[in-house]
């Protein structure tokens, strides 16, 4: 057994070696897994990104970041009963803009209520404010809120950092200190998507 593994692995090994050897692929050092005869696979890389408005690069991009949050929420943003709520059809990222970004900037703990559900995560929900820039974490709250049958207003790194500009919290949020935020939105032009303030322009 140890020898068919050991011979597997250097099959690996040697497959992935024979395409740059028979110059199928070109490698560059900005993204090695680029080749001449395939498109960039990197969210917003390629031709394509041009094409794209803010709404549609914003959606791409933020698909590609929920990696972070489907493992508690889940791909279909369905969640896990009694531990994690949905976020598929929730009031919480279909409703204020305001309260979602700070949701997601310094988490939350406590009971919440979700659809008419009670959850109470053990430890809340972390923060992700630190470890994700503006930009990002605005993609994946716009992704969140367009996907699973969800339709609402993109959030733009903009709006993100004037709420980050203006809020020196450091702690989990709870549901009642939110409550204020639910239906507030976050200043800042619409540039495409639902609610777009203005048709957009290819970039």
């Amino acid at each position: 057994m140890i020898v068919i593994f050991l011979a597997m692995i250097a099959c690996v090994i040697a497959g992935g070696q024979l395409g740059p050897m028979t110059g199928n692929y070109d490698f560059n050092t900005s993204n090695p897994f680029a080749s001449a005869s395939s498109p960039d696979p990197r969210p917003g890389a390629g031709d394509g990104a041009a094409a794209m408005d803010p709404f549609q690069m914003a959606m791409k991009k933020g698909a590609s970041g929920y990696a972070v949050c489907g493992g508690c929420h889940q791909g279909n943003g369905m969640g896990i009963p009694g531990q994690f709520p949905p976020l598929a059809g929730s009031e919480w990222v279909t409703g204020g803009t305001e309260r979602l970004v700070r949701v997601v900037q310094h988490g939350l703990v406590g009971a919440i209520t979700v659809k008419g559900q009670g959850y109470n995560t053990p430890g809340g929900m972390m923060a992700f404010g630190a470890a994700m820039s503006a930009g990002d974490l605005a993609n994946v709250l716009t992704y969140i809120r367009n996907t699973w049958g969800n339709e609402a207003t993109m959030i733009t790194k903009e709006m993100v950092e004037k709420v980050r500009s203006v809020e020196t919290r450091t702690a989990q949020w709870t549901a009642p200190e939110l409550e204020k935020f639910a239906a507030a939105n976050v200043p800042g032009d619409i540039p495409a998507g639902p609610g777009a303030a203005a048709p957009a322009e290819a970039k």
